[in-house]
Parts: structure tokens; C-alpha cells; sequence
């Protein structure tokens, strides 16, 4: 099954190249930085299913897709915004991923595409069984950065932003709690307050409602309190 990439941030493209490679059955036929340069290719190249980011300079990934030409690939949008979900499906587009993307949500991206009932064809293959993924890709400062598990302290909510902190320093990013609690390993991670998420790798100790991470103490929230307590039992005591 043919595809394209489609995405002005490198790291991102790397991202979904390499998860291309894990399918045997994907291949990338080219990447693209830019929009109108990917539409010139894909007037004379027509593809199965192109990846394609949605807030790229000049022409976006939303127009992009009005113009391509009939009979029209199948589309799977990557992006980092979610306010442009509904706009997706009225394009008709198979798939809406948020940036960072899972490769296990990768697959099932796909597999709407290759195998789909309404063309009659084989069932997705058995993928091989991949590790879990040891990092995130945090959009700041204009750029996406890599962060691996081991880095992260803990999370601080600024009203639509999440400051997170870093053994390596502070990373500010337009997302949501809710959003991290999806990306982020449970095991891991914990929710301690409406406004703070913990690594439990750098709690330090915990006292009268309060627990110490990485220098700081930060308050534990009634509600959240006895699953803190839960995934600390995990750990030996004397």
C-alpha cells in the first residue's frame, strides 16, 4: 500500500517514517516539508493514503485535501490541534491522530485504510509486538522535542497549558491534562491534583496531604489521593 508523508516539522516526519518501516506492508513513496510541493507530486503520483499535518505555512493540510485530484487517496490527519477534528470528517478523512502519536494508534489508523470491509480485502496482518514507546514529542518554542519518560518530574497545569518539568529543564506546551493522561504510562505517571501530574520514579516522600517531587512539594487532591496511595504500594516498604 502506497503512501506519502506530509509535514513541516523534521521530527515529526521521522516519527511516522519509522513506523511506516515497521509495516511491511506501507510504502512511502516520498516526504514532503511542504504542502504545495507535496500536491505537484501527487497530481502525477497517485497514492493509497497520505499522512498529512494540518497547520503547515502556506497552503494547510486542510486545503490541501480539496484539492487533491479524483480519484482522491484516502486521508489519516497528524496533527497536534484538536479543534479541526470536525472539519476532518466532513472531508471525509479515514483518520484525526494527535501529535504525539502512539504507534499502537498508528496501526489502528491504518488498518482502517488497508483491509477495509467496503473493499473486500485481507484483514490487517499480525504485526510483530513492539516496546512500548520511552518518549513523548512536546511541541515548544515553535519546535517538537523529543522527552524521554526518565526525564520528566512532573506536570504543572497553567490553564490550557502544561508546564512540564524536566530533569533537563522546563517545557511549556499548548495541550491538556487530559491529553497527557493518554500518552503517558499509567504505571509510571499518576494524577495527584486538578493542576499537577507526578512521575512516581521522583517522588521523594510524602507528608500531611503533600507529597515531594524533584525539590518541590506539591498538594495531593482528596479525589486523587487513594491512587496515589494505590500505585505507591507498588513499591517495597520497611
Amino acid at each position: 500500500m502506497s503512501c506519502v508523508l506530509i509535514d513541516d516539522e523534521p521530527l515529526a516526519l521521522d516519527v511516522l517514517a519509522s513506523y511506516c518501516a515497521q509495516l511491511p506492508f506501507l510504502a512511502v513513496q516520498a516526504q514532503f516539508h511542504d504542502a504545495a510541493a507535496a500536491l505537484a507530486f501527487l497530481r502525477t503520483h497517485p497514492v493509497d493514503v497520505i499522512f498529512l499535518d494540518i497547520q503547515m505555512p502556506g497552503l494547510n493540510g486542510l486545503h490541501l485535501a480539496q484539492l487533491l485530484p479524483a480519484p482522491a487517496s484516502r486521508i489519516i490527519f497528524t496533527t497536534a490541534y484538536d479543534q479541526y477534528a470536525v472539519r476532518s470528517y466532513e472531508l471525509n478523512a479515514t483518520d484525526y491522530l494527535l501529535k504525539p502519536v502512539a504507534f499502537e494508534r498508528f496501526v489502528q489508523a491504518v488498518s482502517k485504510v488497508y483491509g477495509g470491509a467496503e473493499r473486500n480485502e485481507p484483514a490487517l496482518p499480525a504485526l510483530p509486538v513492539e516496546p512500548p514507546p520511552e518518549a513523548i514529542l512536546v511541541r515548544h518554542d515553535g519546535q517538537l522535542r523529543r522527552v524521554a519518560f526518565t526525564e520528566i518530574q512532573y506536570i504543572e497545569g497553567r490553564k490550557e497549558y502544561l508546564l512540564i518539568h524536566t530533569t533537563q529543564g522546563k517545557l511549556l506546551t499548548l495541550q491538556s491534562f487530559r491529553r497527557a493522561e493518554e500518552v503517558l504510562p499509567p504505571a509510571r505517571f499518576v494524577r495527584i491534583h486538578r493542576s499537577y501530574l507526578i512521575a512516581l520514579a521522583h517522588v521523594e516522600y510524602l507528608e500531611r496531604g503533600r507529597v515531594r517531587v524533584a525539590g518541590q512539594l506539591l498538594p495531593i487532591g482528596d479525589t486523587y489521593r487513594e491512587v496515589l496511595l494505590e500505585r505507591l504500594r507498588g513499591y517495597q516498604q520497611l
